[in-house]
This record gives C-alpha cells, sequence and structure tokens, in this order.
C-alpha cells in the first residue's frame, strides 16, 4: 500500500474510534445507486478536486475515499496532499475490497442507513400504515381523503400516486393546514418507498395534528405493483404558507419539540463555530431551494430540510461535526430536522433569522 492508502482494518478503527471523520464514495452516481454500502457521501471522483470543500470545510479532517478498486482513489489521495489536504487517505481495495468478504451486514457504516432508522421508528412509535388496496377503496368509496408526498418537487414530478400533494418532509408542519383545512379528512404519507413517508407521518402525529395520519406501505412502488398507474408533472405542490397555517405550524411544531432541547445561537456565535479550527461545524439553510434563492445567510449551505431526514449523510460528510440549522423566525423545519436527525447522534443547534428584515446585512 502507498503512504496515502489504509487498510480495511485501520478503517474499521476509525469509523468506531469517535472522533471527526469523513468518508466519500468517488464512483459514478449510477454505479453507487440510492446509497453506498458505506452509506458515504457519493463524490464522484472528477468533482473531488473541484467539490471537496464544500463538504469537509476543514483539510486537517481524516479523510477516507474509497473507489472501485481502480486506483483512482490514490492518485486522488496523493494530488490533494500535493494541494494542501494532509489527511486523505484511500481505502485500499475499494468498495470491492471493502465487501469482498461477503460479511455484508456485519459491516460497519459510515452513517445509520435510513431504512433502518425509520423502521426502527415505526416499531417503536407504532406508525399506522395503510395498503395501496386500501388507499384505492377509500377513494372508491368517496372517503375525504388526501395524500400527502413528502418527497422533493422533482421526484414528486417525476411521478406520483395519483391526486398527491407535493409537501416536502420538513414542509409538513407549516403547510399542514392550507393542504389539509378540515380535521375530518384522513391524511397518508406517500414517498417512493419507506422512510420519508413513516417519518413524514410519525412527524404529524407527534405533533398532535387532530386528523387522522397513516403512511403508505412501499409509497408509488407499491402503487405500481398493484397495478395501478402513477400521475406525472407538478400537479398540486404547496404555496405560500398563510396566515392560518403559520399560527397552526406555530402551535403544532411546539407540541413536537417539547421534548426537545436545543440550543438557539445567534448569527455571531454561528459564525465563530465556522471558523473554529478544532472542530468542524456546518451552517445547513434548511428552507425550501426556492427560499434560498432569494435570499440567505452568507457561507450557509442549502439543505433541504426533508432530505436530511433521510438522506444526512449526502450532505454532512464528517462524522462528529456540529450542526447548525437555519431556518426563519418560524422554525418549524429546523424543529422537525432536528427532533429526527439528534435521535441518530448529531450535535444540533438551531439559528432563526429574519429574512424580510433589511437590516440583516449579511443575506448573500
Amino acid at each position: 500500500m502507498g503512504q496515502k492508502t489504509i487498510s480495511r482494518e485501520t478503517f474499521r478503527h476509525w469509523l468506531a474510534d469517535g472522533n471527526e471523520l469523513a468518508v466519500f464514495d468517488i464512483r459514478e452516481p449510477d454505479v453507487v445507486g440510492y446509497a453506498s454500502p458505506l452509506f458515504a457521501t457519493n463524490l464522484p471522483a472528477d468533482r473531488v478536486v473541484r467539490e471537496l470543500s464544500r463538504f469537509v470545510p476543514r483539510k486537517v479532517v481524516r479523510t477516507v475515499l474509497a473507489d472501485g478498486g481502480d486506483g483512482a482513489a490514490e492518485r486522488l489521495a496523493a494530488e490533494l496532499a500535493v494541494a494542501g489536504w494532509p489527511n486523505i487517505f484511500a481505502l485500499d481495495g475499494g468498495i470491492p475490497g471493502w465487501t469482498a468478504d461477503g460479511e455484508g451486514a456485519e459491516l460497519p457504516t459510515f452513517d445509520t442507513p435510513g431504512v433502518d432508522f425509520t423502521l426502527a421508528v415505526k416499531e417503536e412509535k407504532g406508525t399506522p400504515v395503510i395498503s395501496a388496496d386500501e388507499l384505492k377503496r377509500l377513494r372508491d368509496d368517496g372517503e375525504d381523503v388526501v395524500v400527502i408526498d413528502t418527497r422533493t418537487v422533482p421526484e414528486f414530478a417525476r411521478e406520483h400516486v395519483p391526486g398527491a400533494v407535493s409537501v416536502p418532509g420538513a414542509e409538513l408542519v407549516l403547510r399542514f393546514k392550507d393542504v389539509v383545512p378540515s380535521e375530518k379528512t384522513r391524511v397518508v404519507v406517500s414517498c417512493a418507498g419507506l422512510p420519508r413517508a413513516i417519518l413524514g407521518a410519525q412527524t404529524l402525529i407527534d405533533a398532535q395534528v387532530p386528523n387522522k395520519v397513516s403512511y403508505l406501505h412501499d409509497g408509488t412502488k407499491a402503487w405500481t405493483a398493484a397495478g395501478l398507474s402513477l400521475e406525472t408533472g407538478k400537479t398540486r405542490t404547496y404555496g405560500q404558507a398563510s396566515e392560518t397555517a403559520v399560527e397552526f405550524a406555530r402551535r403544532q411544531i411546539g407540541i413536537l419539540s417539547s421534548g426537545d432541547n436545543f440550543p438557539e445561537i445567534d448569527i455571531a456565535t454561528a459564525r465563530a463555530w465556522a471558523a473554529d479550527p478544532d472542530r468542524t461545524t456546518y451552517l445547513l439553510d434548511v428552507r425550501t431551494p426556492e427560499e434560498f434563492e432569494t435570499g440567505h445567510l452568507d457561507g450557509t449551505l442549502s439543505s433541504e430540510g426533508g432530505q436530511l431526514l433521510g438522506v444526512a449523510y449526502r450532505t454532512i460528510a464528517v462524522r462528529g461535526a456540529r450542526v447548525v440549522l437555519v431556518d426563519d423566525l418560524i422554525g418549524a423545519r429546523a424543529r422537525i430536522v432536528a427532533h429526527w436527525l439528534q435521535r441518530r447522534g448529531y450535535e444540533i443547534a438551531i439559528l432563526l433569522i429574519d429574512f424580510a428584515s433589511q437590516e440583516l446585512s449579511n443575506v448573500a
């Protein structure tokens, strides 16, 4: 092995030692699929040099690159060392070497798989579930039922259960009263499979919305497996939250987070943490991408809250880092994300900003 290559044994130790560590699967996205075997951040080899600093703000953090066994990781580690990254290492044998002995589920991972986490939530909470056939029967019988799809808007537009409305996971409480004005309406939460639907349904239940809530088992996959057709396009999506929706969100998010205890920090503290030479801090804006484009705090990353709930490893590449969730003064999105991420071991703080204020000079 070269100087910038580490063995499987060393990597196992690093995964367990509790110190800051970043891990990247540098194969192409179509090879990696939904998630790397390590549940590491996927950053293709041709983007590593250009984009690594976005994911690893401090160059001194131990960073492991895992390739497809083609030597790309070792070449990149050497190139990055010359560029001032002292602790970049290639995993010996890459992903094929890591999985070669067939240990499968016994292999440690960089992050908790979203499916595993949400299934544990379902078992703990007893989250109500409905099948595709049951949902179709309710509709055929004329029942008052609404399907809320918790994925991103582009995913929703690709295909969704007919008649569903797009409300990404972190937006559920903030937009709920506009989407479901009647307390008698039955709510079914859907995604492409399980994770975001389970967390979405349980979020609404924990927030004690008055409606009957369940999740659609296996989401759009189950709908097509039942021989039913999906709908495409942005047929129904969330809009600007009304005053009624905002007041409802304030009350219910207080209930959701009543047992949580996250520090609320100010901008000066956030900037001091981000500049700390001894600790990595992410400043993640969990509002919608459109809101981020309209105005955001300089130095923050757009990280749509609903995505953080299911695939945090795609953004939070340094394990052991502090995570500051940036939101507007209502704080509904940040508190939903914090409610779930802290259960996965993340150290969370919240920064609420009046983005409408003209006195906020650091909005770019």
